[in-house]
């Protein structure tokens, strides 16, 4: 008899870890939406495919290298890219490979290579992927690659970001100021 009132308290304890594991996760995401401080980041997507969470939009931003003198980098070290607005937009203020004493905002970021011939520091943002609907996830993509060859460059097309100390949120892609969902959803109505 003790043995089954064991297993059903494991068993209880268990279910429990696993609703308190997910719940985290999306409270975590909830209050940086909140209390975090958004950015607009200009984007160069491109559009791949992951087997285990669908379509998505794989985003290059334009903020991806920073000019240095300091050649102590190496590949995939952790950064703290520290940003400035700049004309509604993202831009970088500094990077370091430690933590600074500082009010600004900041992205950990990866380094991907630093060239000793231009002094150029090329890191990888953490937020890459805008994940959508696999019917929508396409169209979305040639809707912004359309807009990238756009010779007058009219379209404007970026990420939403939330940063909240070491956290970060990928609100939603925008082109021209709306939501890509809803500019795909307006296309596939007309």
């Amino acid at each position: 008899m003790k043995t089954k009132k064991t297993i059903f308290i494991l068993f209880i304890i268990l279910v429990i870890i696993q609703l308190v594991a997910p719940l985290k996760m999306i409270y975590n995401q909830e209050n940086t939406l909140k209390k975090g401080k958004p950015y607009k980041f200009l984007t160069q997507p491109i559009d791949p495919s992951d087997p285990f969470r669908g379509k998505y939009i794989r985003l290059n931003y334009k903020i991806r290298s920073y000019k240095t003198l300091d050649s102590i980098w190496s590949r995939n070290d952790k950064i703290y890219v520290y940003l400035k607005d700049s004309l509604g937009y993202a831009k970088i203020d500094t990077v370091c490979k430690q933590k600074i004493n500082t009010k600004k905002d900041y992205v950990i970021a990866k380094v991907k290579w630093y060239s000793t011939y231009n002094k150029k520091l090329s890191f990888n943002l953490p937020f890459n992927r805008f994940y959508m609907e696999e019917s929508k996830a396409k169209p979305a993509e040639d809707l912004v690659r359309r807009n990238r060859r756009d010779t007058i460059n009219t379209n404007t097309t970026y990420a939403l970001v939330y940063l909240d100390e070491d956290s970060y949120v990928l609100d939603n892609v925008f082109v021209n100021n709306v939501a890509i969902k809803e500019v795909i959803q307006n296309q596939k109505n007309k």
